[in-house]
């Protein structure tokens, strides 16, 4: 029996769970600051549409995370933030998650709360004082939906500029209409008729708003809301994966429809 060998074994054996442990404080902070806003801060999701992280094997959540950072594996508010992620960060993270005890039943963790409040707020008389500049069909969803800004936001983008504090944009949901074989109808204009309103998302921009967000979730000072058909607040909406979306769109004030704006006269 080679004793020395033996020896060698056991202390890199008993190296493994120290280092992993380092590994896991280490990315403590990160994980509960920015990831804990969807799976938890203890790995343990908000929603049933995101999974739990708790428990599962370091080198499966750290490829994960590498595939998302490279765009081999796709999700857009996952791509968004894991692009910003050393390799030391996943390496942590992993071993963060990985050692805190498996999510069982249906339990899930809450909004962090500089998440879940937001200041958005839809004016009483909207839309007066708004634009309409953009029109767009979603077929995928049977849908078809108005953009509108206020004039903050419309004089600044028809300027080249970035849209500046006060700058408010909603986003009206419809469904369509659809025909006996439940395909959307389309008008003469080229986009699907209108049924019915479900819902206004906006997105609003009021100095330091912005600032109790975590910055790799950060979208200047941007806040998001949904509200439903009657105006009101919807409750259960999750800033952060509105957060992430828009995240990589820093060069168009973090808006998709920065050039339809600009351009509508």
């Amino acid at each position: 029996m080679n004793t020395q060998a033996t020896t060698l074994g056991l202390l890199l054996l008993a190296a493994v769970p120290a280092t992993q442990a380092q590994n896991a404080e280490a990315g403590r902070a990160q994980a509960q600051a920015v990831c804990a806003a969807c799976h938890g801060a203890n790995g343990q999701s908000v929603a049933d549409n995101i999974p739990h992280l708790a428990g599962q094997r370091p080198g499966y959540l750290a490829a994960q995370l590498r595939a998302l950072k490279a765009g081999t594996r796709k999700n857009a508010l996952m791509n968004a933030v894991a692009a910003q992620l050393s390799a030391d960060d996943i390496t942590n993270l992993a071993a963060y998650f990985a050692a805190q005890a498996p999510a069982g039943g249906t339990a899930k963790s809450d909004f962090l709360p500089n998440l879940a409040k937001s200041n958005v707020v839809l004016p009483a008389g909207y839309p007066a004082g708004f634009t309409m500049y953009q029109t767009v069909n979603r077929p995928d969803i049977g849908q078809v939906r108005y953009l509108y800004a206020n004039a903050v936001a419309l004089a600044a983008a028809r300027a080249g500029a970035p849209l500046p504090d006060g700058s408010l944009l909603v986003l009206e949901q419809h469904a369509a209409k659809m025909d006996a074989d439940k395909k959307p109808i389309t008008g003469g204009d080229g986009f699907f008729q209108a049924d019915r309103l479900l819902a206004y998302a906006v997105m609003q921009q009021g100095a330091g708003w912005g600032a109790a967000i975590p910055e790799m979730l950060r979208n200047g000072d941007w806040h998001y809301a949904v509200f439903n058909a009657d105006k009101q607040m919807r409750n259960g909406v999750n800033q952060a994966e509105c957060l992430a979306c828009h995240k990589p769109l820093d060069k168009a004030s973090f808006t998709f429809s920065y050039e339809p704006m600009r351009a509508k006269r």
